[in-house]
């Protein structure tokens, strides 16, 4: 393992696509992640939903050195124990069950996880939380017309991982979601809020070595050193193995 690039093992969306004639439902992750990753100096593996790493999440967290957990669609509400409102949007219960599987499994080896939008709703619905199923309507920073990100401030806890992540205790950040966390997950700790309404921004587990939740898009931001921070934290554990 020496000399290697640390392997961060990326969550794919399954969404609904159209190219060309052909209309699919399609397993990918948008470019962002990857060049984030890459930036860092990590490779990108792609793990579409698979039901036998369901039921063995070692299958392929033996093949990577971090976790990220991406956005995408809603979780389903079953996987919290709530019936859906009119306002849940389409749900892929298989890709839910992939990665509550994946999440588990990372936090009880002290796998470095980042999860990102609706990946650290899935991070908090891992760890026994709930979530609120829509803040609202269109317009405010969290949630702007569709195809665009919001833009506002970030107050993250003074000595918090995710103040070690951003590299600062407060920062301007890129939004997208109708979703956030409700009852907050067995272990996890909340770590950042946003500065115009309190919302939950970040969560951390504070007994694993590296397991951070952002409710933003740092992929979004070539500035962000959020996924940067995954990658050096996975690249120390793939060191520590291999000496």
């Amino acid at each position: 393992m020496t000399g290697r690039r640390p392997i961060i093992g990326m969550a794919a969306a399954v969404e609904k696509v159209r190219w060309g004639a052909w209309d699919e439902i399609a397993t990918l992750a948008p470019a962002t992640y990857a060049a984030a990753v890459q930036r860092a100096g990590g490779m990108a593996l792609v793990l579409p939903p698979d039901e036998a790493v369901t039921a063995d999440p070692d299958e392929a967290l033996d093949l990577v050195d971090g976790l990220l957990l991406a956005g995408g669609s809603d979780i389903d509400p079953a996987s919290y124990g709530a019936e859906p409102s009119p306002d849940t949007e389409t749900v892929y219960p298989a890709r839910d069950r992939f990665e509550i599987a994946l999440a588990r499994r990372a936090l009880a080896r002290d796998m470095p996880v980042l999860g990102i939008c609706r990946g650290m709703q899935l991070l908090n619905v891992a760890a026994g939380g709930t979530l609120v199923q829509h803040l609202g309507d269109y317009g405010t920073p969290h949630r702007p017309t569709p195809g665009t990100y919001g833009d506002h401030e970030v107050e993250v806890e003074r000595g918090s991982l995710a103040a070690r992540a951003v590299c600062a205790d407060r920062c301007q950040v890129k939004s997208h979601h109708h979703q956030a966390v409700d009852r907050l997950g067995d272990g996890l700790v909340v770590s950042g809020r946003a500065a115009h309404d309190g919302l939950v921004e970040a969560v951390e587990a504070p007994a694993r070595r590296f397991a951070l939740g952002v409710l933003w898009h740092p992929e979004e931001d070539e500035e962000s050193r959020v996924i940067g921070a995954l990658v050096d934290e996975a690249r120390t554990g793939a060191a520590r193995e291999a000496a």
